[in-house]
């Protein structure tokens, strides 16, 4: 048995590669190292470029994960409503062979590149929408309404367990609505009423972050699948953020306070910690994140103004740590 090193006088492993275990103090004997196994996620996550975005657009809806993403509809300036639709593979965004059924933006979606749910929005030229459209991979269909028309509200879930939450129909709404796959039955309503929130999560595990109530706000709510709990604010009010993730692991994304800006914060659940910014400055954006949380791997793209890049965000679980006896 090969015999122990010492670090600082205290007896570590040897390891001919380096561990994964998180706490753990070794040697490794391939080379020749002492190296320490710390704590990842968010504070140690990045941004880098993905494949820029097609076209110029805003307040669109998302679904998906970072290697396989969807994007539907949105508003495209100086004033056309979208209903073009895209994929991304990972590397790059390509046209998808069928649009959503009209043009709308402000509406919103969940799910994944080919099990998807989109609720809500506003029409060309003008009118709030009931409609919801469900999308299998290559169509998009038209199942039941909304009970309440209204945009810029925000969803969670999957295509048989979905909520839509808060929004404006010409006021701003607290509403929160409840789809089992077949309907739409409105349930619990937020505290506060709020439009262009960050929203994400699932349909009993939701957060609800930032927005107008009617200022910009840092307010945050939690919901547990039959009631919203006001929780620990941002640390920043912002409106319009994208946000990926589930109610305990999620990241807000971007945003708009005065102007727009590049912040990212992440939530562990109890508490809001900004990490590192987005290499460019934007709101409306549409952000995916991959399951089980926001935090590890999430996508953000397009938005306000003018923006076409695609970001990838990406945080390791742990990092090896080479250490030094000096």
């Amino acid at each position: 048995m090969a015999k122990l090193k010492t670090f600082s006088g205290f007896p570590v492993q040897n390891l001919s590669s380096d561990s994964t275990s998180v706490g753990q103090i070794y040697y490794n004997t391939t080379s020749g190292a002492f190296k320490a196994v710390k704590s990842g996620g968010p504070p140690i996550g990045s941004w880098s470029s993905g494949g820029n975005f097609p076209i110029t657009t805003e307040r669109a809806a998302g679904a998906g994960t970072q290697s396989a993403a969807l994007h539907v509809a949105g508003y495209t300036p100086p004033n056309a409503y979208s209903a073009e639709a895209f994929e991304y593979n990972g590397t790059s965004w390509s046209a998808n062979p069928n649009d959503y059924p009209f043009g709308t933006y402000g509406l919103s979606g969940t799910g994944t590149q080919t099990a998807a749910i989109f609720f809500g929005g506003r029409l060309s030229p003008g009118p709030f929408t009931t409609d919801t459209n469900t999308y299998n991979g290559s169509t998009f269909t038209e199942v039941a309404n909304l009970n309440a028309a209204r945009f810029y509200g925000a969803g969670a879930g999957t295509t048989t367990a979905a909520i839509y939450f808060g929004g404006n129909n010409g006021s701003l709404l607290g509403v929160n609505e409840s789809y089992n796959g077949s309907t739409w039955t409105e349930v619990t309503d937020l505290n506060t009423t709020c439009q262009s929130q960050g929203g994400t999560g699932t349909s009993t595990a939701a957060l609800s972050i930032g927005g107008n109530n009617p200022a910009t706000t840092n307010h945050v709510e939690t919901w547990d699948g039959s009631s919203w709990t006001e929780t620990t604010a941002r640390n920043t009010a912002v409106t319009t953020p994208a946000a990926s993730g589930i109610s305990t692991d999620a990241l807000a994304i971007a945003g708009e306070t005065t102007t727009a800006i590049a912040q990212t914060e992440a939530w562990n659940g109890t508490t809001w910690t900004e990490v590192a910014d987005l290499a460019t400055a934007a709101y409306s954006k549409t952000s995916v994140g991959a399951a089980p949380g926001g935090s590890t791997t999430s996508i953000a793209w397009a938005g306000t103004p003018s923006v076409t890049s695609t970001e990838e965000w990406t945080a390791a679980a742990f990092e090896v740590k080479t250490l030094t006896t000096s």
